[in-house]
């Protein structure tokens, strides 16, 4: 389903009057992936560049092709790691924010012990 301008220029006005959403935007898309759902952590992480400097601005400043950029957080995309990280690093030094992996207990976990408790009655 197509998004409707209204969403996204609402999506673009908040980036670009409140920096902690611009914050919880970069942070939730880097969650998305590392929880592996790739398709929506991307889609995010495309808002999130579209709304702050655009693919222009960051294929100049990581050395990649803006087109490539495209199609790397398009929904067909398949970025390398390589790649992904050095955008993902960019971007937090843009943002002046630095993204850290910390250990939690895990919600899947949650979802095999119902599966689990579901066969065995």
């Amino acid at each position: 389903m197509a998004l409707t301008r209204g969403f996204k220029e609402t999506i673009q006005a908040r980036v670009e009057a409140d920096p902690a959403f611009r914050k919880a935007l970069l942070r939730e898309g880097v969650e998305a992936m590392l929880a592996g759902d790739i398709e929506i952590g991307k889609a995010i992480l495309r808002d999130y560049i579209k709304a702050t400097m655009g693919f222009e601005r960051l294929g100049e400043a990581t050395g990649t092709q803006p087109k490539s950029l495209i199609r790397m957080f398009g929904p067909s995309g398949n970025p390398q790691a390589r790649n992904l990280f050095g955008v993902i690093g960019y971007l937090q030094r843009d943002a002046g924010v630095r993204l850290a992996v910390s250990t939690a207990p895990a919600v899947a976990r949650r979802g095999r012990q119902r599966a689990t408790k579901a066969r065995a009655a």
